[in-house]
């Protein structure tokens, strides 16, 4: 078939490929030819690896050969726009693989992201590359459809028994609150403890209420219950960071340190910045159902959640957000640290604590401040299976760290314990007033 004008359907779904000056300044005088290949490997049958687990966009890869030459080290790249409206709606990394034209005997030619780089945009994908030979957009799912399955299992019983010990958690630091009346500081830390630990079990019931009910609600519904997971998930980010900020507070500016209806405040920005966060994401309707497939395209699980079409708001509101609050909270955590070691080496509290106990107490603050939640940066690769379990399990298992902390912390010796850590402020305050 000869060459004819596209008509507009054909032009929105048509891809573009630019050649840099370089390659033709390089031939000189001569006359080549230039060839573009585009081939459907699903009819073919081309192209196929044993071990392969990404999926090749619309079955679509594109050659291209500029007369007899091996065309690499580019230093202006090739430029070849794949057209595609929405990506599919799996977990996924977006790669722009080069396969070797001349692969050595006996060796079959691999899929590689070498020497090219990608940037995806709302109706298509630009890769550019230092080389010519064929191209393709390979969609690489984070977990097959097994893994997620098992995943989803193990995060649904992880979540029945998290909650159970949030409860437990939670009724813990009423009884003690209500036991150290008098103990401003201690009614504090547990008030702290209450809202946060109260968050996270609002979170697991939201996401067991969305994995169950997404399946099959209006679009109306839908949105609010993506909101609302939204939104818990947020308010456990907060609180994580209003820890961290109790904590520099504490022991670092401990002289002086007054706030008029100080839980009250913290419980205004702790539901109330989430609130807002989540009001403006839905008046730009980001929220609506979104579907997790694998490489056939088998639905392996539904949510009401941020949909597709609007990934950077959830880079901003959830990746973004927790990464700012994750480091502040690892530096308050290295501060207190710090100044725990300075006051038990000079002498300022007892020295008589156990290690495991000292330990603990620093595993707790870690897992306060949010630290297991920082693995989620760490499963964005086609072997992130293990860290996806490892990530899943923690967090699913949360409440049981939190409720074993508290309770190793504040019972039986409950007197001894309440000094750990007022005990320590308060001698601090000495020290320091001692010191001026």
């Amino acid at each position: 078939q000869g060459p004819r004008i596209l008509n507009v359907t054909e032009k929105e779904r048509a891809g573009r490929i630019q050649l840099p000056r370089e390659i033709f300044r390089s031939l000189g005088s001569r006359t080549v030819q230039v060839v573009v290949t585009v081939l459907n490997i699903q009819l073919l049958g081309m192209f196929e690896e044993a071990n392969q687990t990404g999926q090749v966009l619309d079955n679509t890869v594109v050659g291209i050969t500029v007369g007899e030459e091996s065309i690499s080290g580019l230093r202006d790249p090739v430029k070849v726009t794949f057209a595609h409206q929405q990506l599919p709606d799996v977990r996924h990394r977006v790669l722009p693989p080069a396969l070797p034209s001349a692969p050595h005997c006996g060796q079959a030619g691999g899929w590689s992201s070498r020497g090219c780089v990608t940037r995806t945009k709302d109706k298509g994908t630009l890769c550019s590359c230092d080389h010519l030979t064929f191209f393709t957009l390979l969609l690489n799912p984070a977990v097959d459809g097994s893994t997620a399955q098992a995943l989803m299992a193990v995060a649904t019983a992880g979540c029945g028994v998290a909650m159970a010990f949030f409860i437990f958690t939670i009724a813990f630091c009423i009884f003690l609150r209500c036991r150290f009346r008098f103990e401003e500081t201690l009614r504090v830390n547990l008030g702290l403890h209450v809202n946060l630990v109260g968050s996270l079990f609002l979170l697991n019931l939201v996401f067991l209420l969305n994995s169950r009910l997404s399946g099959g609600t209006q679009l109306g519904t839908c949105k609010v219950l993506g909101g609302l997971t939204h939104y818990c998930l947020l308010c456990c980010f907060t609180w994580m960071a209003l820890e961290g900020c109790h904590l520099y507070l504490l022991f670092v500016k401990v002289l002086g340190t007054y706030i008029h209806h100080y839980l009250v405040k913290l419980c205004l920005i702790g539901w109330g910045v989430p609130a807002l966060m989540v009001v403006v994401t839905g008046v730009i309707g980001s929220y609506g159902e979104y579907t997790i497939q694998t490489t056939d395209h088998q639905v392996i699980a539904h949510l009401c959640w941020i949909t597709s079409k609007y990934l950077l708001v959830h880079y901003i509101t959830n990746c973004g957000y927790f990464g700012f609050i994750f480091l502040f909270n690892m530096a308050v955590f290295v501060v207190v640290t710090q100044k725990s070691c300075c006051l038990q080496s000079s002498g300022a509290v007892q020295r008589d604590r156990k290690t495991w106990k000292v330990a603990l107490v620093a595993v707790g603050l870690f897992c306060l401040l949010g630290a297991t939640w920082a693995l989620a940066f760490l499963t964005h690769s086609t072997s992130s299976a293990p860290m996806l379990y490892l990530f899943t399990i923690l967090n699913s298992l949360q409440g049981v760290f939190i409720f074993i902390w508290l309770v190793a912390l504040y019972y039986p010796k409950t007197k001894e314990t309440t000094g750990s850590l007022s005990n320590i402020i308060r001698q601090d305050k000495t020290t320091t007033a001692s010191q001026g």
